[in-house]
């Protein structure tokens, strides 16, 4: 799912952070800090030897979604959500500055300009879990001298990505609303899903998350994924359905070319497919070759030639990251063990290595041992010699071999860590409510 939640509430403002400043506070603060004291601002895991920094000041900040871009080109600028609003860091300094007041929050930034696109939440704020009819204001913020600039207003549907050349918003809009996280919210968390198991009792938060998806998938609303073109605001169609459309997303390169989904239990849905801005070209991606086989949390490397994606074979059994190349259409399935998988895992822009963001016992790998950050280098299992006849058409299989980054034990899975690598890939960006209030971090790739 995709987890772009909108910020709620309201503590102090961002202060300016010089890079490889030390936990030094003495008083309690409302931010940076929980009942048993500041949270820190700099370590080294005893467990793996990698530096981590906390990059946030206020309490309840997060990173963007881990597709989803929150540098400038030449990474510069970081971007990140607050309590109020969004803020800019710059990466050599580690200084924040606000971007956007209260009200707004990130969608993404340019790939080519220092241009940060968001949406405008007011009165008609929405998470994203919730795209039905009502309108919502969409804007360019300049982040050198921060002008906000609107793009559209009274927009029907929940925009989630920018194309390539910044010319066309894409989203996705639905006939009503549905809402996925009914009931109380839970603190430091991404919000609270609730569901009644057959024994009266109430199930856990990723059982609920299961039968949730699935009434929501059963219950057949007509959707649409639609273009907004950034000069003109005019509206395109590109493809509707009953089926439920979600994760929509732009290729880093070919500004005509989105990548969405059909969401719902994995097990139960064709999951990952493309489309051409104009309707053309709709492809299903990974078709099932087995029962209860799922795919998903997919999205583009860098260079949008390739689309990388969650494999089990069964669900819960046997774990892959899968790659297919969008112009040869060959396929590489990277094995891993169980305690290996990821919620979501992310490529270097030179696509050389993998990270991940592990997961807990409660989720589909039912890992032991899986609550860790990941760096993952990729390795190819070569014929030993002799090839198959067909060896060209079949799927190239390889390994992925881990390495422990941060130790996750305090993390609450609830939130999901949502990895991204620095442009220069020397850092791996998450979210974590570690220390209580969820806050932006960053781990060193290289150890202490």
């Amino acid at each position: 799912m995709n987890k772009r939640e909108f910020l709620l509430g309201a503590t102090a403002a961002a202060l300016a952070v010089p890079a490889g400043a030390m936990a030094q506070t003495t008083s309690q603060t409302a931010a940076g800090s929980t009942a048993s004291g500041p949270i820190p601002r700099e370590w080294v895991d005893a467990d793996t030897g990698h530096r981590i920094i906390r990059l946030s000041e206020e309490d309840n900040s997060r990173s963007l979604y881990f597709h989803d871009s929150a540098f400038t080109a030449d990474g510069k600028w970081m971007v990140f959500d607050t309590p109020t609003g969004i803020k800019k860091i710059e990466w050599a300094t580690r200084r924040i500055s606000p971007l956007a007041p209260q009200g707004y929050t990130s969608i993404m930034v340019s790939r080519t300009k220092n241009i940060c696109y968001a949406r405008k939440t007011g009165s008609v704020a929405r998470t994203a879990d919730d795209k039905g009819a009502g309108g919502m204001e969409y804007v360019a913020i300049n982040m050198d001298t921060g002008k906000i600039r609107t793009i559209a207003k009274n927009v029907k549907g929940y925009i989630t990505s920018i194309n390539a050349d910044d010319t066309l918003l894409v989203g996705q809009w639905a006939e009503r609303e549905y809402q996925l996280q009914p009931g109380p919210k839970i603190a430091n968390t991404d919000g609270g899903y609730n569901a009644i198991g057959p024994d009266g009792k109430p199930l856990s938060f990723q059982a609920a998350k299961e039968v949730r998806l699935a009434e929501r998938l059963a219950a057949q609303i007509p959707m649409e994924i639609f273009t907004l073109n950034i000069e003109t605001g005019e509206r395109k169609v590109v493809t509707a359905s009953t089926d439920w459309l979600n994760h929509v997303q732009f290729c880093p390169v070919d500004p005509h070319r989105i990548m969405y989904c059909h969401e719902g239990p994995w097990h139960g849905v064709d999951r990952v497919w493309t489309i051409r801005t104009d309707g053309t070209g709709k492809e299903n991606v990974h078709k099932r070759m087995m029962n209860m086989e799922i795919a998903g949390h997919e999205f583009f490397s860098f260079d949008g030639q390739q689309i990388l994606y969650d494999l089990q074979t069964p669900r819960g059994e046997d774990f892959w990251l899968a790659s297919y190349d969008l112009k040869t259409h060959k396929r590489i399935w990277y094995h891993m063990e169980r305690d290996e998988w990821s919620v979501h895992f992310q490529i270097s822009r030179d696509g050389s290595i993998f990270a991940g963001d592990g997961g807990d016992e409660d989720m589909v790998a039912r890992a032991k041992d899986g609550k860790w950050l990941y760096l993952y280098q990729p390795e190819i299992i070569e014929d030993l010699g002799v090839s198959a006849p067909n060896a060209a058409e079949l799927v190239r299989p390889g390994v992925l071999r881990a390495q422990k980054l941060v130790n996750m034990k305090a993390h609450d899975y609830r939130v999901e860590p949502n990895v991204q690598f620095t442009p220069d890939g020397k850092w791996l960006v998450f979210r974590s409510n570690m220390h209580g209030p969820i806050h932006v971090y960053a781990v060193e790739v290289t150890k202490a």
